[in-house]
């Protein structure tokens, strides 16, 4: 693991997020998002506008909107202005740039949130568009069919089958039902054949669903992070990695960038406790559990993962907030945690936090 240039620590000392579920038609984006975070900014002690600085997450593509973002606005507060920024992909990302911003000595503290309302829009379509705009995007593949070519692929490559697949699933959607954040939903039995293919080889429960949500976690550098959580969630390496868009040139059974991310985020540098994986299919996770080198006895997803619930453009950051609150309630001493944006795990981020002194 390179050593970062700068004497500073950064640590994750509140996370909040929304109950998700299918849809919320009565909920503007604003109404979603102002309880989460009045929840994370009020566990770390502090009001609206008093953090450093903000970086948000969405897509304009969900909202069917330019600048949707700024709608938001009033759930954060329009007044006094803010040091703010925005990116248009999964909150996981508004926090490394959150991350970067305090590493860096610009800020002390910063508020990071991620919303989605997928219900707008047939999700299907709208995430085609992250392809290739001239030979690819105009044939219209959909995101399922992209990952039902990935998990042939692996199949085929002998690495998985169905039962596995099917296994990887009810385990997710098991965990899912006992985390009050989710909506219930039928847990698949493992190897249960009757449900048919959504995209042959991936049936309904291989496929995460599309839920509105909102989630939100604060960030704080050194002692400021001591005073504010009694245990706060340290990001000891952190680290992102994209693969080439022309899904031809790209071995779809392997994730590389997932694997460079984690080498240089420091992810094998020790066994962690817990992982927290961004794998909208279930094969995606025999993918990603591989290239991260994570034993089987390692507890993946306790959440419930994205098969559980995917509210899309804060899922990866939800996975994030989740590692880091089993680290605040000594659950875990270090954890791992992953996101991924794109077509067949394009994007990649890995993190990787510890907590430190005795567990509560």
């Amino acid at each position: 693991m390179t050593p970062y240039p700068y004497d500073r620590h950064v640590a994750v000392v509140a996370f909040a997020q929304s109950r998700h579920r299918g849809a919320v038609p009565e909920l503007s984006e604003a109404e979603l998002l102002l309880p989460v975070l009045t929840e994370a900014l009020g566990a770390a002690g502090l009001g609206p506008g008093e953090a450093d600085f903000t970086c948000s997450a969405s897509s304009d593509y969900l909202a069917g909107r330019p600048f949707s973002f700024t709608l938001t606005l009033d759930a954060v507060g329009a007044w006094p202005p803010v040091a703010e920024s925005h990116v248009e992909t999964d909150g996981a990302w508004a926090l490394y740039e959150a991350w970067v911003k305090i590493l860096t000595g610009e800020a002390d503290t910063a508020l990071v949130y991620a919303h989605g309302k997928p219900s707008a829009g047939p999700l299907r379509d709208v995430l085609g568009r992250q392809l290739d705009p001239y030979y690819v995007a105009p044939l219209w593949p959909d995101s399922v069919a992209l990952a039902a070519l990935q998990a042939r692929a692996l199949i085929d490559a002998g690495r998985t089958d169905e039962a596995q697949l099917a296994a990887v699933a009810a385990r997710n959607r098991t965990a899912a039902r006992t985390n009050p954040h989710i909506a219930p939903r039928p847990a698949p039995e493992a190897g249960d054949d009757a449900a048919e293919y959504v995209v042959e080889p991936l049936r309904p429960a291989d496929c995460a669903p599309a839920d509105d949500g909102a989630a939100a976690l604060v960030l704080a550098e050194g002692a400021t992070a001591r005073r504010m959580c009694p245990r706060p969630a340290w990001i000891r390496g952190i680290d992102h990695r994209i693969e080439p868009q022309a899904l031809g040139v790209r071995d779809l059974t392997d994730s590389p960038s997932t694997r460079l991310a984690a080498r240089h985020a420091g992810a094998f540098d020790a066994p962690v406790d817990i992982a927290e994986l961004h794998a909208p299919f279930s094969h995606q996770e025999v993918i990603l559990r591989h290239v991260l080198s994570l034993a089987d006895d390692i507890d993946v997803n306790p959440s419930g993962g994205a098969l559980g619930a995917n509210p899309v453009m804060a899922t990866g950051l939800v996975r994030i907030g989740e590692a880091a609150a089993r680290v605040h309630r000594g659950e875990a001493d270090r954890a791992l945690a992953h996101a991924t944006s794109g077509p067949c795990l394009q994007h990649n981020l890995v993190a990787v936090l510890e907590g430190e002194g005795e567990r509560p």
